[in-house]
């Protein structure tokens, strides 16, 4: 079973915990390390969360992407290709939903990888992109190398891909919701409309804890 459900369980309660303060916050997933720090003369414990570490990819319009371009922004992220015979499709018509309620905030970003960066080059990406009517700035279909983008899958953002399944690939559905600082909030099941619904009601939820 994935490991991210594992995480996603375990924190369940954190959720619940939230629900009686005045401002709902996301629980913060992944792992976690508490470091003793001096402030004002006194140790104290803080805790140092897991993060999204720096990439570089390229996107549809073929520009070049990277960790400065979200810094300060909540993004969403999941993994693709644009030859999938089974779950993309799906995947994408509710990503769409997510674009649509957000397309105009500047602040909200959404960061597709491909995980068939042979065949989806940068003009395959773009030619996929108009076809499901994407434009402007907020939905990026990123391009890179493929053991690069593997990893950052499975080590970082807990989605498990490889090159074995039907179509030639296979990955899992999530869209992982990030927060400004990088870290994992959520994780929806982008094949159900219902999760993703709850995502767009978390992506809200994230975005009043920074005001």
């Amino acid at each position: 079973m994935n490991k991210l459900i594992y995480i996603v369980a375990g924190f369940a309660l954190l959720t619940a915990c939230n629900q009686g303060d005045k401002k709902k916050l996301l629980p913060i997933y992944g792992n976690r390390q508490p470091v003793t720090k001096t402030v004002d003369g006194k140790s104290v414990v803080d805790t140092i969360y897991a993060t999204i570490p720096d990439f570089e990819f390229v996107n549809q319009y073929g520009k070049t992407i990277s960790q400065k371009d979200v810094a300060g922004k909540i993004y969403v992220a999941d993994f693709f290709f644009t030859t999938c015979p089974s779950i993309c499709p799906i995947m994408q018509r509710n990503m769409l939903a997510v674009y649509n309620e957000f397309k105009a905030d500047a602040g909200v970003k959404i960061l597709s990888h491909t995980i068939d960066p042979k065949h989806d080059t940068i003009p395959v990406l773009k030619a996929y992109a108009d076809k499901l009517g994407i434009a402007g700035d907020s939905w990026w279909l990123l391009h890179g190398k493929k053991e690069e983008i593997y990893q950052l899958a499975e080590k970082h953002y807990l989605v498990a891909v490889n090159d074995k399944g039907a179509g030639g690939y296979v990955h899992q559905g999530w869209f992982v919701l990030l927060d400004k600082q990088r870290r994992i909030r959520g994780a929806y099941d982008g094949t159900d409309k219902k999760a993703v619904d709850q995502l767009i009601a978390d992506m809200h939820i994230l975005q009043e804890e920074y005001k």
